[in-house]
């Protein structure tokens, strides 16, 4: 049996090629760091309150553990602006740990 038959008939038998793994192993990373970013801007908005006119909660991963997390406010995208703007330090969960400057509760 040569390789070329070996690999054949390890697809056949339902078998994934690397690249099928590694677009899986891609997806996942993916979808733990969304996870992560939208955990993060969840804690935020719960200890600031949530704002009349919430557009969206922004959460981007700087390096490891540390985010800059925005507050966007307004009527419309068009005329939305930044309420709020914290640098957040978490654990490897996404529990924040700290907050700069501390987030207080506004709303």
């Amino acid at each position: 049996m040569t390789a070329e038959n070996t690999r054949s008939k390890a697809r056949k038998d339902g078998g994934q090629s690397i690249p099928e793994l590694d677009a899986q192993s891609a997806d996942v990373k993916s979808h733990r760091r969304e996870t992560l970013n939208a955990l993060v801007g969840e804690q935020v908005l719960h200890a600031l309150g949530e704002p009349g006119d919430l557009l969206k909660v922004q959460a981007r991963p700087l390096w490891k553990g540390t985010y800059r997390v925005n507050v966007f406010v307004g009527a419309n995208a068009a005329c939305a602006r930044i309420a709020n703007s914290y640098f957040v330090v978490t654990d490897g969960d996404g529990n924040v740990l700290k907050a700069s400057p501390s987030i207080t509760r506004c709303y």
